[in-house]
Formats: C-alpha cells, sequence, structure tokens
C-alpha cells in the first residue's frame, strides 16, 4: 500500500480540518475570555513536523524467533514501515493511538515483526533493514535505519591456544582467534574451569584481540587454560591447553674437601637445592661430586698384594677367551660357506603358479540340502571353490594373485595362471599402474581380489566388516572380471566436510570403475550413527573420475530408478550399487539428539619394568575396520588390552568429551596427571579427522614390588552419557602382547567365486525365483517373502527389478553369510504355502 496523499480533495481535506480544530478552539477561548480578537490558531501548533520518540533499532535473530520492530511518533496522523525499499503491508502493522497529556498532542504507535524467513531472502545480497516514515498535516519524518540481522555462532575456533612449559617468572602468550559469529563474540578466559580476572589478579592481562597474557609465570599458574567465546546464539570452549611451569635446579655451595681416603684421594659436594627442580624442570648441570688427589704426605701407607695379581690374572683370561671365540667363529663360517656351494637347490617352489581349486565343502548337518549342482557347461571359464593364493606366513595375502584380463581379438576374455609374487605390495603396486586402478590404496593388509564369471562370488576383508557380494547373474554370461575391494585411511583420502557433517563409515573403493554389471551389487560395511533417520540426513557419497565427492544417495529419499539403494540397520549399512566406486556415508546432524557411536578401548603396556604405568583410552568410530588398525598398532608398540571395549554415545552437542581416573590405593599408586581430567575437543571427534584419537594416563606405584592396580576410570561427555570402567588387574602376572585370535575371528577366504560363495544352491535360487515371481492373488509371492524376512519396507525397491526374488534373496545372503542357515529359509518357504519349497529336502541320489 502507498499511503501518500495528494491532488485537490488533499488540500480541501487538510484545510477543513485545520477550520474546525480553529473553530473549536475559538468557541473555547470565547466561553472563557473577553479578548475575542486576540483568540488565534498557535503557529508553533499548525507548522508542527512529526517527530519519533522511539525509533527502530538494531535486531538480531536468534535460531527461528522473529523480531519486534516499534516506533513512536507526535503529531502523526498515520506511521507506515519500509523494508528494503519496499513498503510493509498495512495488515503486517499493529497500531496504538494515545494523547500526550502534557501537550494534547496525538501520538502514534506501531509495530510489525520480522520472520528469518524475510531475511534469509536476500541474504548474501544486502543487508535488511527496516525504517518507519510518519504523516502530520504539515509533512513527512523518517526515522533512522534498523539493521535486522541472522545471529550465529560457527563452531570450530579460527585459533585454539596451544599448551606450552615455561620456566618460572617467563612470559607466556596464549592466543585464542575465537569463531566467526554475529553479533561478535566475547571472549573470556578459564583456568580449571575457573574465570581469569585480570581485575583482580594483575598478573594477567587481555590483549585487545582476546589473548591472554601471563605477566611473569608462577608455579600457581600451572593448568588447564580454555578460551571461552559467547554471544547470543551460543557459547563455545575452545581446546584446553596445559600450561606448566617448572622451576630449574640450582645447585648449593660446594661442602669442605673431605679427609684423605684410602685410595689418596679426597672429595667434596654440592646438591641441587637451591632452588630444587620442580614440574619437570631441568636438573642442576655440571657436576655434584669432585675428587682430588691427595699429596704424598696425606696419602696413607699401602703396599701392592694379592688384589693386584688377581686383577692382572682375570685380564689375561679374558683375552684368551675372546681369542677363542673368535678361532669358532671363523671355522663355523668357512663350514656352510662350502656346504652351500655343494647343495642343489631347487627353486621350482619360487616359480609354481596356482590352479583355481574345486573344493567341495564340508557337508553340515544338513548336507543333503547343498547338493544340487549348477550346470556349468553354459560357459567357456568358470570356477567352484575358493580362489586364494598359495603363501606362506610371513606374506600373508589372501586373494588370486593373476595378471589383469588380456582383451582377445573377438571381445571375449582369457584368464591366466597367475605365479606367486614374493612380495604382495609388488601385486599391488602393479595393479595400482593401470589406468582404472588409480584409487586403489597400497595396503595390503586391507585389500582383497578376485576372478569371477556369471556365477557371482563374494570379496571379504577380514576383521573390518566390509564385504561385497557379487549375486549370480550380476556380470554378462560370456565375461570375466578381475575385482577388488579395499579400504581407505582417512588420512590418504579425505573428505569434504561443513558445518555438522561427520564421516560415520569407513570410505571403500570397489572395482573397477566402469565395469557393465546386469545387477546391482551388495556392498556391506559398518557405520557408526545411531541408525536414527529422525536424527539425521545421512548422504552417500561418490567420488567421481575427477576426485570430486559428489552426493548420490539421500538416505530415506532413494528412488528405485537410481543406481543406487540402501538398507540401514542397528550397525550395518547394506548398498545395492549398479556402479563400482569410491563409496563413503556422511552424516549432518538434524538436532543435538544425532548422535555417533564411539568405541572406548583401553590398552596398557604388557610389560613394565619401571615406577611408571601407562594406561592408553582410545576413543574411535564404532566400526571394526578402525578397530582393527587400533589393534594391529598396539600388537606392535607392545601393548595389551586390560578390559573389554564399551559403546559410547556422543552427541552433537558441542560438548567435549572428558577422561578422568579415581579410586587409586594412595598408599600404592598415584596419578602424574596435574588436573582433575583430561578433555578431548568436540570437533576432533566429530569431523572424524583424526583417525587414533586417545589419552594417556601416567600412573606412578611407589614401589616396584607393588602389581595389583584397581582404580575407576570415566569418559563422559559434557553433560552427556558416559562410560566407566572398574580396573583390578595384576600388572606383572599377564604379560601377553595384544591377542593375535581377535584379528584371526574372520577365517573367510577373501575371495570365493561360484558356487561356494552362497548359502543357497544355485539351481534351488532358480526355482525360488520361478515360483514367487510371479504375482499370487491371495499374495503368496515375493512380497510375504519379503515380509517374512521383515524387509516390506523396500517393497518399492524390489517391484522395481525384473527379478524381485532374486533381489531380496542377494540381500538374505549379504545379511547371513557367517549365521545363515538355509533351513530356515526353508521353513519360510513352506510358511508361505509354496509347494516347491521341498526342493530343499532333495536326496543326494535324486541330484
Amino acid at each position: 500500500m502507498m499511503p501518500l496523499l495528494r491532488g485537490p480533495f488533499v488540500r480541501r481535506r487538510l484545510s477543513a480540518t485545520l477550520l474546525v480544530l480553529w473553530l473549536v478552539f475559538a468557541g473555547f477561548t470565547c466561553a472563557g475570555s473577553e479578548h475575542v480578537a486576540t483568540a488565534t490558531l498557535p503557529a508553533a501548533f499548525s507548522d508542527l513536523l512529526p517527530h519519533f520518540l522511539v525509533e527502530p533499532e538494531d535486531e538480531y535473530i536468534v535460531k527461528n524467533k522473529p523480531v519486534t520492530l516499534t516506533c513512536r511518533s507526535t503529531p502523526a496522523t498515520q506511521i507506515y514501515f519500509k523494508c528494503n525499499g519496499e513498503w510493509v503491508h498495512q495488515d503486517d502493522h499493529l497500531i496504538e493511538r494515545t494523547v500526550d497529556p502534557a501537550t494534547a498532542l496525538p501520538v502514534m504507535q506501531v509495530t510489525i515483526d520480522i520472520t528469518r524467513q524475510q531475511v534469509e531472502k536476500i541474504f548474501g545480497l544486502d543487508e535488511y533493514w527496516c525504517q518507519c516514515v510518519a504523516w502530520s498535516t504539515t509533512g513527512t519524518q523518517k526515522s533512522q535505519k534498523a539493521y535486522i540481522r541472522i545471529a550465529y555462532l560457527r563452531k570450530n575456533f579460527e585459533e585454539e591456544p596451544q599448551g606450552k612449559e615455561v620456566a618460572l617468572d617467563q612470559e607466556v602468550l596464549l592466543r585464542c582467534h575465537p569463531p566467526e559469529g554475529v553479533p561478535q563474540a566475547e571472549v573470556e578466559w578459564q583456568r580449571n574451569e575457573d574465570v581469569v580476572n585480570p581485575a583482580s589478579d594483575p598478573n594477567f592481562f587481555i590483549t585487545a584481540d582476546h589473548n591472554l597474557v601471563i605477566k611473569k609465570a608462577r608455579l600457581a599458574d600451572t593448568g588447564n587454560y580454555t578460551c571461552v567465546a559467547k554471544n547470543i546464539v551460543a557459547r563455545r570452549k575452545s581446546t584446553s591447553a596445559t600450561v606448566l611451569v617448572y622451576v630449574d635446579g640450582g645447585w648449593s655451595e660446594w661442602s669442605k674437601w673431605s679427609a684423605c681416603g684410602a685410595d689418596c684421594s679426597m672429595w667434596r659436594s654440592r646438591e641441587c637445592t637451591q632452588p630444587s627442580p620442580g614440574t619437570g624442570g631441568k636438573d642442576c648441570q655440571g657436576l655434584d661430586l669432585q675428587s682430588l688427589n691427595c699429596t704424598s704426605e696425606q696419602c696413607p701407607q699401602t703396599a701392592s698384594g694379592a688384589e693386584d695379581v688377581a686383577l692382572y690374572v682375570g685380564m689375561v683370561a679374558v683375552a684368551l677367551c675372546l681369542t677363542l671365540l673368535l678361532i669358532v667363529v671363523v671355522l663355523v663360517y668357512r663350514r656352510k660357506k662350502e656346504g652351500l656351494d655343494a647343495d642343489v637347490a631347487d627353486s621350482s617352489i619360487l616359480t609354481t603358479g596356482f590352479q583355481p581349486m574345486g573344493i567341495k565343502p564340508s557337508k553340515p548337518e544338513n548336507s543333503h540340502l547343498l547338493t544340487i549342482q549348477p550346470d556349468l557347461t553354459t560357459t567357456t571359464t568358470s570356477y567352484q571353490g575358493t580362489l586364494r593364493s598359495r603363501h606362506d606366513a610371513t606374506g600373508k595375502f589372501s586373494m588370486t594373485n593373476g595378471p589383469l584380463l588380456d582383451p582377445l581379438p573377438n571381445g571375449s576374455h582369457t584368464l591366466h595362471n597367475g605365479k606367486l609374487n614374493a612380495d604382495p605390495a609388488e601385486f599391488v603396486s602393479r595393479l595400482s599402474t593401470q589406468s582404472y586402478f588409480k584409487t586403489l590404496t597400497r595396503d595390503v593388509a586391507n585389500t582383497s581380489y578376485g576372478t569371477f564369471n556369471f556365477l557371482g562370488g563374494r570379496l571379504t576383508i577380514p576383521n573390518t566388516g566390509i564385504s561385497l557380494l557379487i549375486p549370480p547373474e550380476a556380470i554378462p554370461r560370456g565375461k570375466i572380471y578381475e575385482i577388488y575391494l579395499t579400504v581407505q585411511r582417512k588420512e590418504d583420502l579425505r573428505l569434504p566436510l561443513a558445518g555438522c557433517q561427520t564421516l560415520l563409515s569407513p570410505v571403500v573403493s570397489c572395482g573397477p570403475p566402469g565395469v557393465v554389471l546386469s545387477r546391482p551389487v551388495i556392498l556391506s560395511m559398518d557405520h557408526c550413527s545411531d541408525a536414527c533417520l529422525d536424527n539425521w540426513a545421512i548422504r552417500l557419497k561418490k567420488q567421481n573420475y575427477e576426485g570430486a565427492w559428489e552426493d548420490v544417495l539421500l538416505m530415506g529419499e532413494e528412488l528405485v530408478s537410481e543406481p543406487y539403494y540402501c538398507q540401514l540397520e542397528a550397525e550395518t549399512c547394506r548398498l545395492f550399487s549398479e556402479q563400482l566406486g569410491t563409496l563413503a556415508l556422511v552424516g549432518e546432524s538434524l538436532h543435538m539428539g544425532a548422535a555417533k557411536r564411539l568405541r572406548l578401548v583401553l590398552f596398557s603396556d604388557a610389560y613394565c619394568s619401571t615406577l611408571e604405568y601407562n594406561i592408553r583410552v582410545y576413543c574411535m568410530d564404532d566400526t571394526q575396520d578402525v578397530f582393527k588398525e587400533v589393534m594391529q598398532m598396539e600388537r606392535q608398540l607392545g601393548g595389551r588390552l586390560i578390559d573389554e571395549p564399551h559403546v559410547l554415545l556422543f552427541k552433537d552437542s558441542y560438548h567435549n568429551l572428558r577422561l578422568s581416573i579415581h579410586d587409586m590405593p594412595q598408599a600404592h599408586w598415584r596419578s602424574k596427571l596435574l588436573a582433575g581430567y583430561q578433555e578431548i575437543p568436540f570437533y576432533h571427534i566429530w569431523n572424524g579427522s583424526q583417525r587414533y584419537l586417545h589419552c594417556t594416563f601416567t600412573l606412578e606405584r611407589l614401589s616396584l614390588s607393588t602389581c595389583e592396580l584397581t582404580c575407576q576410570l570415566c569418559v563422559w561427555q559434557v553433560e552427556g552419557e558416559g562410560q566407566s570402567f572398574s580396573l583390578d588387574f595384576n600388572i606383572a602376572k599377564d604379560t601377553r602382547a595384544v591377542d593375535t585370535e581377535f584379528l584371526l575371528m574372520d577365517s573367510n577366504a577373501t575371495a570365493l567365486a561360484g558356487p561356494s560363495a552362497f548359502q543357497i544352491p544355485y539351481l534351488i535360487r532358480q526355482k525360488i525365483c520361478s515360483s514367487l515371481d510371479a504375482p499370487c492373488p491371495n499374495g503368496a509371492d515375493w512380497r510375504m517373502l519379503a515380509q517374512r524376512l521383515k524387509l516390506e519396507r523396500h517393497m518399492s525397491f524390489f517391484a522395481s527389478k525384473a527379478s524381485p526374488t532374486s533381489v531380496i534373496l542377494d540381500l538374505w545372503e549379504a545379511q547371513h553369510f557367517h549365521s545363515g542357515n538355509i533351513n530356515q529359509l526353508a521353513t519360510v518357504m513352506a510358511d508361505i504355502g509354496k509347494q516347491e519349497a521341498m526342493i530343499f529336502l532333495v536326496s543326494d541320489g535324486e541330484c
């Protein structure tokens, strides 16, 4: 609405208004005075422009709460707001009219509400502003502009304080650059959770750019310093920086010289006590004991005796022993050299290739269920059993080591029998030089590789929860593919994460990219979310050929026409994929209730010969691949697992993780931790930039004979969940390193091809599909199979496939490879009412 008034009508209306006001005023004076001629309209009243009693002021929108702007003017007949050059609709104004009792002039007050959505419409283009315009009988006036901004405070500090060790009386500078925010954040400093106040302690000084200066370090200034930033939106804490004030030792005065001893020398000493070294300070430099030869007159008279003879005899004996040892070494070396020249070494074992083996699996209790064998005559090259290379115990590499497929002129492929490389890493290095294996990691321990045809198979990376199921008919008939599966380390391949995003799964590569698949394969991998889609926006990211990461799937909003589809289970993600590549799950928390699962694992040294004893507490994503890496690393360090791992839900609440140790027997143990707890910053855990986050508690036993340790170790998120470890063990009895049995839990081969890779025999699978794919009026078809297997959430996805039953069976195979019971599946078939379920019970002779 444009409230401006123009034209002759306005002039007539204003004249009439002035006339009425003049007549009223004139009538009032005539009734009350005899001086009628002097009664005139005051010039000040007729010439008044509106002036503002209250003008709109700058405001900040916090979260989604609207702000209210107020404007009050007198004398005013109309007031309207204009925001960013546009008039605000009259219906959005709240108007209140009063009269000033002192001047009898009309007063008008107008308020409007501004929402976050209104401001966001122009966010980034210009600042959002509003002003009010007031009218009177004389003219108009404009108020000052009020700027409305969306308030926020970023999570991460632009610069955090760093811990320091400083000498006594030295100046200390702790830097802090708070997170970006609107309005700008205020900064305060804390020492051990107490606010640092320079007004009460002039030894502290806070600079204009928020840095903390300790003018002269005192022993009492030792502690954990935290920079705290806050504005009207939030309060953020930096990583705590530990300041350790140490005292270097000084020497006392030399003592007097001692009397001359039997060795004809005298000595004097001094002690490092002025001052004594403290809190990690350096010991005194130089000698603490000094000796000096006495003069001949001062030396006590002694004669050479049996001691000197014994010394000389001992030296001669040692020389003879060394000579005899040298002669023996030379003789042994010469005999071995002659024997090596005479021996004949059969080196054929170093070059012998391996043949894919048809291994018939051992029959379980119901072995008659697996007796139907597939027809292998429909392809030129086919495989049964396990594809594994022959290897020794020192260089395990459980995958086929054949060369890449060589294309033949007619477009088909042939498979060469490979030879075992002396170094498995050489094989991976050769593989990574191929054009479509550029993304392949060189980590041999976390890579699996195999050769497959239309019968399908399975790749597994042991003890990581990562596997790739290649269903039958996924590879076109007549084709043979060499496929790899590997898990990337986070430091090798970093994902760009922003805001509240966090990595929820390992980064997995399967390839080669670009191979043609007739049906989707199923990639299984662990995730560490709380599996509640109401708390998360979980996206599947894929790395393209240029190395950039793209969103290819938003979980919960999958389209059946897309090449990717996902089932999120409590701890595992099953990904249907029609394309191979490098993939990862990234979650973005929708509110502070979103939580990641952290696995808390405790290690200590397997052998301790000193007074100090270390306990390491790892706080890692609750996925098997990270746990495997930590176990392998601790095995190399000689560590041992001292308690069962615990799981902690870590929420997106911006609060740090704290760790503390309690209830140690004070008579035997003490902690060397200066503060009451240790702290891991929130964003170090949430963004997953550091793979092996851990804290070390250094304990000190007061005697080497103390071996029993009892204590409570607590791990908790500030204002969140916590876990407690009750430790009670003997540090001397169990000196074993990390138990390698964990690393051998997954004893299955890394590559399985053909029928041995599946629970359901190939021909039985075909019969089940032909029986259930056709729609049945009473619902006794693939839909009932999905319901009985608790997969009804994916009905639309199954229905979009040419054989819904086949996809359901693929998912069952992926879920139950280690624990699946084919009899249970037969029972489900019988419950559906299909007579074809009897095919499970055929005998060996009938097959």
